[in-house]
């Protein structure tokens, strides 16, 4: 999209899981190009023309966090959608906060542009990097793109994290094994499965199922000893 203006769905003032070790406020960006049937952010997947959240607002709180608030992350939805982002980065930065962002991976070439003022950086790797799981997932086909964003990353040699939601509708033991190996022998260091919540339209998965995908120590054992940092995120 060609968008001047920042178009927000909605923020978090104080979050100490959004940017590790971190106290960060989280601004959460309309426009996602992927469908993922996990996300509990459905909501702002589209843009829309007017809503009730001000720039000009969360900029005044954010002068007030001067010195008592660590870094802003820029989450959504996909940030990289928004044409703009760079600019609204070098507002935060300006007041000395860190800059955190969550992505998809799927703008590639707009990630290569925000690189520089990016402190930090989660990318979100949905399945095994195969373009038929792509699709089945998230409803659209941009594996390449991701692919592109992984190299970029690993060739800016800032601190990044790749981590997979552990949708046991979608994902198996094998797809986990499948992700690692890829990611292992891209030279990713810090690897984290999180814990899939069931959103509202899910009332066959059981927590159950959720801690099952998280509980294999074959698996457990493969990925504390091929990434440097590992955890499962609950």
């Amino acid at each position: 999209m060609n968008n001047s203006k920042i178009v927000i769905g909605g923020v978090e003032k104080f979050s100490a899981v959004d940017f590790p070790n971190t106290l960060s406020a989280v601004i959460f960006m309309q426009g996602c190009p992927w469908k993922c049937p996990f996300c509990h952010n459905a909501s702002i997947r589209d843009i829309l023309p007017e809503n009730d959240f001000s720039w000009d607002k969360f900029y005044a709180f954010l002068q007030k966090r001067v010195g008592r608030l660590d870094a802003v992350t820029f989450s959504g939805g996909e940030p990289l959608l928004q044409d703009c982002l760079a600019d609204y980065m070098r507002q935060v930065r300006s007041l000395g906060f860190k800059i955190g962002l969550h992505t998809g991976g799927y703008r590639p070439e707009h990630l290569a542009d925000v690189l520089s003022l990016v402190d930090w950086v989660g990318l979100d790797i949905k399945t095994d990097f195969d373009a038929r799981k792509y699709q089945v997932i998230t409803g659209a086909n941009h594996l390449k793109n991701v692919q592109k964003s992984l190299d970029l990353l690993l060739s800016w040699g800032g601190n990044f994290e790749c981590r997979t939601t552990c949708d046991p509708r979608f994902l198996t033991i094998d797809d986990l094994y499948a992700i690692a190996q890829n990611l292992h022998a891209k030279g990713v260091k810090k690897y984290f499965l999180q814990k899939y919540r069931p959103i509202a339209s899910d009332t066959s998965t059981s927590d159950d199922m959720c801690e099952k995908l998280l509980s294999d120590e074959r698996l457990l054992s493969y990925l504390r000893s091929n990434f440097s940092e590992f955890a499962v995120r609950r």
